[in-house]
């Protein structure tokens, strides 16, 4: 124990020994406390800072005046056992031994404790002491297990959460594409939880831990070499580790002897700057090794306030008088009798110069840990400042105005603890935040030889976990080293990132960083590397063909440029060229006995429906709009329906003519020019009627087609209305029956004047090219649909053309001596062979 009295005292727990014996729990004895070993100079120089940093206080007229601070320092062992025990005599007083009443001997000498450096001994220590509201500030415990207040309600620490470390960790990971990382950690809360919370930020980002090794507290060689084993079967090049130098120590020894270099190595804050691991002998694995630690301080004074560290017999030396011991290799004539070895040690004369020995004690240029513990001194003397001052900050929370003499009570200083807000010498803010937390601020750190053999820690970039989402990672990636000398970061990937164009798959049983790459599917697209999944492209978009951009879809629909078009419109044209001829031939021979036998007056009125039935075939060429749907179907109902009726009225009039009894008779006169005009009139209104309604209810409209074919849009046009689609179509189609009927009744009627026969053989093509087009209208794709509607009323129409008006034009024109009223009349068997 290293103690100097004072006004008010501070207590302080450090792991001067980094091995402590277990205790032996028999429950059959008291267990001996036995004697810890492995001494630690750089703990030895936390303890020397807290020194340091009382007596700079105690100087300070501004800081506490006429109030001397003491303290009380004891080593913990970095052991459960020994800082519980530690601990318990902290609050004991010195002069009486650890009881079962130790609360009831009345307050603790204490005021507050500074420690400990495990997370393990600390959350034994601070669950123990938080009941009773005893201030425990600590400069090295990071576990987030920590930050339960329920649980540890007086804890306080001037050292980052590590939640705010792995937050770190992993934002550095995933800046160098590392989704394949192994771990090693230790038997701890600190691994444990550490690991633990990388395991699921790294998930979280796309990554996996490859392999979890735990190092027990004193491993054996097995234990070494199967963990040594798992790095060098891991396909992972990225090693994280949390644990101390001191527990690492022994399985890098093994890396190094198996030459297991081009690995990266992560360091958490326990070891990023220990200079046990910096030797020689770990240069070729450790050179390049990246790692999170503390923001470091400067404390001027420091370093020559260590160089005056000198063995004495004095009670308050006894941790001074081990450090010369192990830092010499000598032995102290007045330790003789504490000291226990069979080793054979030179004698000290206790004038050694500690400024001729290169040591961490001495080397104050990585000072992070140290300078926590000097701000935890400075937070404690600001609460008490404060608290002794009885300022309006007392006043505000109901606590009495002033407090007589220096009697006070822990949670008293535990309330301003919590509240403390300074700037101290090296100008940082030192606050906690509601869970007692510090400003997460640290130096990211690059392990590089310095060419004389040696290894420096050097400062490669920040991370500030209080910064905005995006600005807390500051890396400047040209200064950094890699392992082995490499000039680019290396690569630690289960399976290398999918390209452009193609999406991650899962392999059944395995981690999700290890996968195989399938393409995507037709209309989906990734156009990043290393896409979970395909996006599907927009209505009316299309994949490429390297799957990486969405295009426009290919719009398809019959135009007026494509040879099928311009084929149909040439038919259509000729067509409508053959009407006008038939139309200018039946004109000019009007007067002649075939053109007036066949009732001109329909014969013209039928070559121009005919006429509007090939222009109709035009709108249906072209890209589809609304009034050019609209048209299609009106322009084909009425246009039919007129020509049907026209044809219809041709039937009735030589049926008419025929059945009457007497030529001249009634009948004939009654269905004369008058009601035939009204008869086509009437029919063709009931079509004109039914387009209107369905024109008006729900008429056709275009539409944009994409399920015929990948990535095309088939421009169409929409019936609309179902039903008045079928309607219209089902009235033409019952016109052609009653006129095919009607016909068909009347063929063997006197062939001269029968026009019968044409009329059914006309129909009968009419039936066939619709029936046929049914099918092949519903089996063909795209704009071939259309061309089959198409084809069908030209076809159709050039049937009902050249059957009702080529054996006609024959004989005007070839053949006009039968062109005659007494050819038509005494010869009507010749009839039929132009007929």
């Amino acid at each position: 124990m290293l103690e100097v009295s004072g006004d008010i005292l501070i207590g302080g727990l450090f792991p001067l020994h980094f091995t402590a014996p277990e205790p032996n729990l028999s429950y059959v004895s008291k267990p001996r406390h036995g004697q810890c070993h492995g001494f630690d100079y750089r703990a030895f120089r936390w303890v020397q800072t807290m020194v340091f940093a009382i007596k700079e206080i105690n100087r300070d007229n501004s800081l506490l005046p006429g109030v001397q601070l003491g303290y009380r320092i004891l080593d913990s062992c970095d052991h459960i056992h020994t800082g519980l025990r530690a601990a318990l005599s902290l609050l004991n007083d010195s002069s009486r031994q650890v009881s079962t009443d130790l609360w009831c001997s009345g307050g603790a000498p204490v005021s507050a404790i500074i420690g400990l450096a495990s997370s393990s001994p600390t959350r034994a220590v601070a669950h123990t002491v938080g009941p009773f509201r005893i201030p425990m500030v600590s400069y090295f415990a990071t576990c987030a297990c920590l930050n339960n207040k329920e649980t540890f309600p007086s804890f306080l620490r001037t050292v980052p959460s590590d939640l705010f470390q792995v937050r770190g960790l992993v934002r550095l990971v995933s800046h160098f594409g590392w989704r394949w990382v192994g771990a090693v950690g230790t038997e701890d809360d600190y691994s444990r939880y550490g690991i633990q919370a990388f395991s699921e930020q790294l998930r979280e980002h796309g990554g996996c831990l490859a392999f979890y090794s735990i190092l027990p507290k004193t491993p054996s060689q097995k234990k070494i070499h199967q963990i040594a084993d798992t790095v060098e079967a891991s396909s992972a090049r990225v090693v994280i580790a949390f644990s101390t130098e001191g527990q690492l120590y022994e399985l890098l020894v093994e890396v190094g002897r198996r030459n297991l270099t081009g690995r990266q190595w992560v360091a958490s804050e326990a070891w990023v700057t220990a200079t046990l691991l910096s030797a020689p002998q770990f240069h070729p694995i450790l050179t390049g090794a990246l790692g999170f630690a503390f923001r470091r301080g400067s404390i001027p004074g420091l370093r020559d306030f260590l160089l005056q560290t000198r063995p004495s017999p004095r009670p308050e030396s006894i941790f001074s008088n081990i450090f010369w011991e192990e830092l010499f290799a000598c032995r102290l004539s007045f330790r003789e009798n504490e000291t226990h070895t069979d080793t054979v040690l030179p004698a000290c004369t206790g004038a050694e110069d500690l400024s001729t020995r290169k040591s961490i004690y001495t080397d104050v240029s990585q000072l992070r840990v140290s300078y926590n513990v000097y701000k935890a001194v400075y937070a404690i003397a600001h609460a008490l400042h404060k608290l002794l001052q009885c300022d309006h900050m007392a006043q505000a929370s109901g606590i009495r105005a002033c407090i007589s003499g220096l009697q006070f009570k822990h949670r008293e200083l535990l309330l301003y603890l919590k509240k403390v807000n300074f700037t101290n010498q090296l100008g940082e803010k030192v606050h906690f935040d509601s869970n007692g937390e510090p400003v997460p601020l640290y130096d990211i750190i690059n392990w590089q030889l310095d060419g004389k053999g040696g290894m420096t820690f050097e400062k490669v970039g920040s991370f500030d976990a209080s910064a905005p989402e995006g600005l807390q990672l500051n890396l400047d990636d040209e200064l950094i080293v890699w392992t082995g000398g490499q000039t680019q970061a290396p690569v630690s990937v289960c399976t290398e990132s999918c390209p452009p164009g193609t999406r991650q798959a899962t392999r059944t049983g395995e981690s999700i960083c290890c996968f195989d790459c399938l393409p995507c599917a037709d209309g989906e697209v990734s156009n990043r590397t290393g896409s979970t999944e395909c996006t599907k492209c927009p209505q009316y978009y299309w994949s490429n063909r390297e799957r990486v951009a969405c295009v426009a879809s290919v719009e398809e629909f019959l135009s007026f440029q494509d040879s099928m078009g311009i084929i149909l419109v040439a038919l259509s044209l000729l067509g409508v060229s053959m009407t006008q001829v038939i139309s200018v031939i039946f004109y000019h021979f009007r007067a002649t006995a075939i053109v007036k036998a066949n009732n001109s007056e329909l014969s013209f009125l039928l070559l121009q429906s005919l006429m509007l039935c090939f222009l109709c075939a035009l709108v249906f060429v072209g890209r589809p709009s609304e009034w050019s749907c609209w048209l299609r179907q009106v322009a084909f109902g009425v246009s039919f329906v007129l020509c049907i009726s026209c044809i219809l009225v041709k039937t009735i009039v030589v049926l008419v003519a025929f059945r009457s009894t007497l030529p001249g008779s009634s009948t004939v006169k009654l269905f004369g020019p008058p009601l035939q005009r009204a008869v086509i009139l009437t029919c063709t209104a009931v079509q004109v009627i039914l387009c209107a309604v369905w024109l008006v209810w729900t008429p056709p409209y275009p539409f944009k087609n994409t399920s015929y074919e990948a990535g095309k849009i088939i421009l169409e046009c929409k019936v609309g209305s179902t039903l008045g689609f079928y309607l219209v179509l089902g009235y033409i189609g019952l016109l052609s029956c009653i006129c095919f009927i009607l016909a068909f009744l009347g063929r063997k009627l006197p062939d001269t004047f029968n026009e019968a026969k044409l009329i059914t053989f006309s129909m009968l093509i009419f039936f066939a090219v619709w029936i046929s087009f049914i099918p092949a209208y519903h089996t063909s794709p795209g704009k071939y649909a259309v061309a089959v509607e198409i084809f069908a009323i030209l076809a159709s129409s050039f049937g009902l053309l050249l059957c009702m008006f080529l054996p006609k034009c024959y004989i005007i024109l070839l053949r006009p001596e039968r062109n005659t009223k007494k050819s038509l009349v005494n010869k009507p068997t010749q009839s039929t062979n132009w007929r």
